[in-house]
Order: C-alpha cells, then sequence, then structure tokens
C-alpha cells in the first residue's frame, strides 16, 4: 500500500471527525458559556447545574444534525474501502 494512499485516508478521517464531532461539541460549548455567565451574574455556583442542560442541548444537537453526520460517516467508509478495493485488484 502507497504512503500516500494511507495519508490521504488519514487526513480525510480527522476531516470527517472533525465535521461529525462540530454540532455536538459547539452546541455543549455555547450552553456551558450561557450557563456560566447566568451563574456569574446570579452568584449562583453549583458546578452540577450545567450537566442536565448541557446533557439536553447535546441530545438535541445528536438529532438535529445525527442523519447528517451518519450519511457523512457512510460516504467515508464507502470512500475507505473503495480505495482498498482497488489496491487489492
Amino acid at each position: 500500500m502507497d504512503t500516500g494512499i494511507v495519508m490521504d485516508i488519514g487526513v480525510e478521517a480527522l476531516v470527517v471527525m472533525t465535521l461529525v464531532a462540530a454540532p455536538i461539541l459547539g452546541a455543549a460549548l455555547l450552553t456551558g458559556l450561557l450557563i456560566g455567565v447566568l451563574q456569574a451574574a446570579t452568584s449562583i455556583q453549583e458546578m452540577t447545574l450545567s450537566f442536565i442542560p448541557k446533557l439536553a442541548v447535546m441530545v438535541l444537537a445528536i438529532a438535529l444534525f445525527g442523519e447528517w453526520q451518519l450519511g457523512l460517516m457512510i460516504e467515508y467508509f464507502n470512500l475507505v474501502f473503495e480505495k482498498v478495493r482497488t489496491l487489492a485488484l
């Protein structure tokens, strides 16, 4: 197997991983930031207060973006299997 093909597969894997994780992590980041600002404004310093809203927003992000994420991963794996199949011939 050529080193260039392996590097292409690896780079594409990193891109797909970033695209798949971005909506969920972005939603958790924004929710945590908003709750942090709310906690600072109200002087409520409860550490567990941000857990449930972040979890709910992450589940909502998966519900909204899950089909797109799954399609992206299927497309990537089809590309990898196609490259492996052409190398075997």
